[in-house]
Parts: C-alpha cells; structure tokens; sequence
C-alpha cells in the first residue's frame, strides 16, 4: 500500500521543504506535520512508530478480551520522528455488535485527532476542559485522566479528549454506543514502554477508520445569501 504525505487536517497532498520553505507545506494551512500513509497493521510497522515517536503511542493493554490491534498512523517526518500517532484496535463493543477505538496522541495544533473527529479542528478547545466534571476517566500511563464528550461530533462515532502527560489525548469509537467502553476503567499503556510486551500484540486487519478522509473545510470566502424575490 503506497501513498504520498498529506496534511493532517484536510488531507491535502503537502509539498517537501526545499529552497523557500524548511518545513512541510499545505495549500490551505501552511506548515504541517506530514501525515505518513497508513500501511496494513503488523508488529513490525507499530515498532518503528512506537521507537521514534515524541508522543505517547496509547493502546488499551491489557486489550478487551476479544480485541485485536488493527493498525496505526502518524504524523510528522523522518527529521522530527512522530508527533501525532493514531492506533486503532477492533473488537466486540460492550453493548454488542463490532466496535472501533481510534486513540489519538499528538501535540498542540496537528489537527489529527479532529481529523478522526470528524471536527475541523485542530485542538479541542481548552474550554472542553473546564466544563464541568468529565463524564469519562482512564488511566493513561499510570496517572488518572478525565476525558470529556466533544460536542458537535457526526452521529456515527463517539468522541472524548483530555490532556495527558501535556499533549492531547483523544478516544474516538464506532459507533457512538461503543462509548460506554470509556466507562469501564480501560487501562491505557504508552507502548514506549511495553518493552517486548508488544511482540505479543493481536493483529486483525487493517481498520478502515484510519483511513477516514477529514471534515471538508468551508470555503475561505463564502457566497453572500440570496436576496429574497421581489
């Protein structure tokens, strides 16, 4: 599976640095940590992100009994190492049926997360995190962290986010009701620090939902309404 880089928020294809520009360039957003394309899951594809990554690479762990790990992407280039990465794993949803959890780590102002979101993004919010008490809690590389409900998400998923170890921390599932997996103390492992835990690691095939193309940004200069007839 091939592919060229892109930009995390819109999916545009982005242009290498070169003799005008020393970073990554989108046409409509500017500079960008590259989103790398998405390749089938496997041991060997999650190591090579998880040994370079700046970001936590987050996976529930021990998985749910019956989940597999269904792959992983980033965001960021040969130069900075990854700081986003998305991994997803599949399995039976806690109230039936298959669900999806896409977890997203990255720093401030990537846009991947609200990629997977479904949101135009790129952060979501410091007013999320004053909003009254979090209705979901995990815990994140030993430390208890509040995930609140991103409003204005599509129906089909269910979207949480929080700050953990100072870098955004999103949970996005499919569908909405495979939310309730939030509810239940999941357990979250930076695999930076599996060791070789991570050569144990299920694989099932490789989760559509990492290739979720993003929200389509509104025009920059929208058309006045119509008048109304005479």
């Amino acid at each position: 599976m091939k592919g060229e880089p892109s930009c995390p928020r819109c999916g545009s294809r982005v242009r290498a640095p070169g003799l005008f520009s020393e970073t990554w360039q989108c046409p409509l957003h500017g500079a960008v940590a590259p989103m790398q394309p998405v390749v089938p899951p496997s041991i060997d594809a999650l190591d090579a992100v998880v040994r370079r990554s700046r970001v936590p690479v987050w996976l529930p762990w021990p998985l749910p009994v019956g989940w597999l790990f269904t792959g992983v992407a980033h965001a960021g280039d040969d130069k900075s190492g990854p700081r986003a990465v998305a991994v997803a794993c599949t399995g039976p949803g806690p109230l039936g049926g298959l669900g999806e959890l896409v977890l997203v780590a990255e720093e401030l102002g990537i846009g991947m997360g609200a990629r997977y979101a479904g949101l135009p993004g790129p952060d979501p919010g410091t007013d999320l995190l004053g909003s009254g008490p979090a209705p979901a809690k995990v815990l994140a590389a030993g430390h208890p962290t509040p995930l609140w409900c991103v409003p204005d998400a599509p129906p089909d998923r269910a979207v949480y986010a929080g700050e953990a170890l100072g870098l955004w921390i999103w949970a996005v599932l499919w569908p909405g009701k495979t939310g309730h997996l939030v509810y239940d103390d999941v357990v979250l492992t930076d695999l930076r620090d599996a060791g070789g835990e991570i050569q144990m690691l299920p694989c099932g095939a490789l989760s559509p939902q990492l290739l979720t193309q993003p929200p389509q940004n509104p025009p920059s200069h929208p058309l006045p309404p119509a008048r109304p007839p005479n």
